[in-house]
């Protein structure tokens, strides 16, 4: 069984269990640097990502956790795209490995939240129905990131929501948060080449 690590430091991360344990995968909540150890993947879900990354150093998990990344597949979901950044425009504890620039807090405060169905052709023909709470953008792609879905709104037509480079994933959304598995099949086959 195929081994999938949700960092469970704060945010929504027992959402994300439980999509992987329908899909038959082994879902281990990671807080310390030895629970890294023998996953096959890792998420780093939504969440407030200040806090993610104080915590991330509180517990000596931040550099672990860039190791891990080089070499392990990693998917990170709102705040976690944030984490996996290399440029947010501020200085904060990130991952950093990413090759994407991410306004934090794209779309403003939580009332501001929303809901929209996106096109993302590497999931079918099918609208994925996507959660943003407090959701970032990413505002810059280099070096071979791949886009894989855009808004498709009026005023922000264009801005990028889902990205992937080499083996890493990034979505400004919760789909942890919908009953469709898409996005999890597609990083575990997909960005991760594991079978889910």
């Amino acid at each position: 069984m195929i081994k999938i690590g949700v960092l469970a430091l704060q945010g929504a991360f027992i959402e994300h269990e439980k999509t992987l344990r329908s899909l038959g995968a082994q879902a281990v909540e990671v807080r310390l640097p030895e629970q890294l150890d023998d996953l096959d993947a890792l998420i780093i879900p939504g969440g407030e990502s200040t806090t993610i990354g104080k915590l991330a150093v509180t517990f000596n998990l931040l550099d672990p956790l860039r190791t891990f990344a080089q070499y392990k597949p990693v998917w990170g979901t709102c705040a976690g795209m944030i984490m996996l950044a290399k440029d947010i425009g501020r200085d904060q504890p990130l991952i950093g490995v990413m090759d994407i620039s991410v306004n934090r807090n794209a779309f403003g405060r939580q009332v501001d939240s929303f809901e929209m169905d996106l096109t993302v052709p590497d999931l079918g023909v099918e609208p994925f129905h996507a959660v943003f709470i407090r959701a970032p953008l990413v505002t810059g792609v280099h070096n071979g990131v791949k886009v894989l879905a855009r808004l498709n709104d009026g005023e922000n037509t264009g801005g990028i929501v889902a990205v992937q480079q080499k083996h890493w994933l990034a979505t400004a959304f919760h789909p942890e948060l919908t009953p469709d598995d898409r996005f999890h099949r597609y990083f575990l086959s997909n960005v991760a080449g594991l079978q889910g």
